[in-house]
């Protein structure tokens, strides 16, 4: 890490700590932050370089960075080099992260309480797990459903959206399409 100033070397540094965190290893986090704060596109050999990891590091770890599609691989005329570049809309990088996390965490675990659900209980014990279960599966189907109309929306409305904050609450709460919790269903 060299060849990095005090500032880009830190916050690669953060993301190598934050990746474990996040369900990635250090050096996919380094990787990663390296290519989102470089001004042009890089390569392997040269991120290998600047990090101070093996090129099979490097190249594993873009590979899982492609799959979460977090980096995209550019050619540049001349160069028979592979190069890669984040985007750097972070609307965009969050939206993506969103979206994968659900195909590879929420979907699954939907399509299993689903299976469950549809199972016809044979004890108590499986009634009380079935109710339980329902209550998961109807959140998470409420999220997802939310999570949907929110990918449609542009980054100016999403981000107004997210200004608001508890001011929302208060909106429903006013027009009286909120009820307190524990509140019975009109």
């Amino acid at each position: 890490m060299n060849s990095m100033t005090p500032l880009v070397r830190s916050f690669v540094a953060h993301f190598g700590e934050m990746g474990s965190r996040w369900g990635i290893n250090r050096t996919v986090g380094q990787i990663y932050a390296l290519i989102f704060v470089s001004p042009r596109p890089l390569h392997a050999d040269e991120i290998a370089e600047r990090l101070e990891f093996s090129r099979s590091n490097v190249s594993m770890g873009l590979k899982e960075l492609q799959a979460w599609r977090l980096v995209k691989l550019r050619h540049l005329s001349g160069d028979r080099r592979e190069y890669f570049e984040a985007p750097s809309d972070a609307w965009e990088i969050f939206r993506t992260l969103a979206e994968e996390r659900r195909r590879r965490e929420i979907e699954p675990t939907l399509s299993m309480l689903r299976n469950a659900l549809l199972e016809e209980p044979t004890h108590e014990e499986d009634r009380f797990a079935q109710e339980r279960m329902k209550g998961m599966h109807d959140l998470i189907e409420l999220l997802t459903t939310w999570f949907d109309d929110v990918q449609r929306m542009d980054a100016q409305t999403l981000a107004q959206l997210m200004k608001m904050g508890s001011r929302v609450g208060k909106l429903l709460e006013y027009t009286g399409k909120l009820r307190p919790q524990g509140a019975l269903p009109r």
